[in-house]
């Protein structure tokens, strides 16, 4: 199968290349290279014969015909996007333009290209989106977010993901276009650009500075390693249900403060500091950012029912592995630390 990858040079649709690659996909991978991307995320199959490199952003109507055109993709997995809340709370227009009107930029240009080859029946285009648009949860862990919740998004980021998921259905009932959508949990792992919680926290721990949460870190998230999540996201192109919708969570839920300890435990253990303190030492509580969701957790249920996927690491060992990553990968991230907004406290709302 020959896939059309948007945004395969960032942090998950990286993953995903990868991972097609390996599976024995043709990968397209079209990417915008804005600031959080990377081609070195991508370069152990960048000379694949199976890989090619379009640079192109999504908001770019005539790039996007073009590139369906000589390459004629089987299937689009749209991951282009941006993704980090803090910044949508300080510059939203990005995630509109970019979000919304690119989805639908995307959406026009798959839909041309699939009337054009007379609605081939195995074309698919796979939206993925987050469990953010479903907005915030209580602390009662027997409350999960099911493909049924309604969607209440509180961010500017996750009102334009929940945006774009009503346009792709709406494409979908209206056009026809054969679609499926999956919404994700809080990913993490190797390649996450140091501007979310793990990777600032490893990078800072080791750098001596302060490790900064939120509020009092209470906070819940539900913890994917990158390489299931991009596991599961072939699996829904793949077998999904046509229309249908899949959460996608890693059965590991955590508070902020917590996994910010078992980062510090795993770093005494690999890399002790030289004082012989813990990093735990370097935590300190920072101003809450305006509007922070209070718990996400997502109900597996539909996906393991019905495809037999569950995560394969638990956040334990998701997290040493991503810990031993940036370790032994110093050169690539150290290479990120001059882009704009790194080692910047974003998100305040002012």
């Amino acid at each position: 199968m020959k896939l059309l990858v948007t945004g395969g040079a960032g942090f998950i649709g990286s993953a995903v290349v990868r991972r097609a690659i390996a599976q024995g996909h043709a990968v397209v991978n079209l990417d915008a290279l804005t600031y959080a991307a990377c081609l070195e995320n991508v370069a152990e199959v960048a000379d694949h014969a199976n890989y090619a490199f379009e640079q192109a952003d999504i908001r770019d109507r005539a790039a996007l015909d073009r590139i369906f055109a000589d390459h004629k993709p089987d299937a689009v997995m749209h991951l282009a996007a941006e993704s980090h809340v803090d910044r949508s709370i300080d510059g939203p227009g990005d995630f509109i333009e970019t979000n919304i009107t690119g989805t639908f930029n995307l959406l026009e240009a798959a839909r041309k290209y699939w009337v054009e080859a007379g609605k081939p029946g195995a074309f698919r285009f796979h939206h993925i989106s987050t469990d953010e648009v479903y907005g915030s949860l209580p602390s009662d862990p027997s409350v999960q977010f099911t493909e049924e919740t309604a969607y209440d998004p509180r961010s500017p980021y996750s009102a334009s993901k929940a945006a774009s998921d009503h346009l792709v259905r709406a494409w979908a009932e209206t056009y026809g276009l054969p679609v499926v959508l999956t919404n994700c949990s809080n990913n993490y792992g190797p390649f996450h650009f140091p501007e979310k919680l793990v990777p600032v926290v490893i990078l800072n721990a080791l750098a001596g500075k302060a490790l900064p949460i939120y509020g009092d870190g209470a906070n819940v998230r539900d913890w994917l390693y990158v390489e299931d999540h991009a596991d599961a996201l072939l699996l829904v192109l793949q077998k999904g249900a046509l229309g249908r919708s899949y959460n996608i969570g890693g059965e590991n839920e955590c508070s902020n403060l917590e996994l910010v300890q078992r980062l510090c435990t795993i770093l005494d253990a690999k890399r002790p500091r030289a004082d012989g303190a813990s990093y735990q030492d370097q935590i300190t509580f920072v101003t809450d950012r305006p509007g922070h969701d209070a718990r996400y957790a997502i109900d597996p249920s539909r996906i393991r029912e019905e495809l037999g996927w569950r995560p394969s690491v638990t956040v334990e060992e998701g997290l040493e592995r991503t810990v031993q990553w940036y370790l032994e990968n110093e050169s690539w991230w150290r290479a990120l630390q001059g882009r704009d907004g790194v080692g910047q406290r974003l998100g305040t709302g002012k």
